[in-house]
């Protein structure tokens, strides 16, 4: 395999390029499970169960149409959204162990 030259200006912007999405994406992220914390806590003194199997399903079928509109592999995109949400529910879970519900 050959070796990219370090002065490979057309290549470093490409790089470049690809490094600043690559932060926009963990910013996302960090704000996206920032929120999902809060929905995690309001489950948990509310009793609602971690896991939501209707509107997961419905949130794959808008992403899976997000992507295909996009140019993106909506297999690919139905992939990330589960590992995402698997976290979720996890965090989910380990919130409602230690928030137990509220009674009214």
């Amino acid at each position: 395999m050959a070796e990219t030259p370090a002065s490979d200006s057309p290549l470093a912007k490409y790089r470049s390029s690809i490094d600043n999405i690559d932060a926009a994406l963990i910013h996302m992220l960090a704000e996206r499970f920032k929120v999902t914390q809060e929905v995690g806590r309001y489950k948990a003194t509310a009793g609602l169960p971690a896991a939501d199997p209707l509107r997961e399903e419905q949130q794959v079928a808008r992403l899976r149409a997000l992507a295909e509109q996009a140019g993106l592999d909506p297999v690919f995109s139905e992939k990330f959204l589960r590992f995402i949400v698997a976290e979720v529910i996890h965090h989910h879970e380990r919130i409602a162990e230690h928030e137990p519900p509220t009674s009214d």
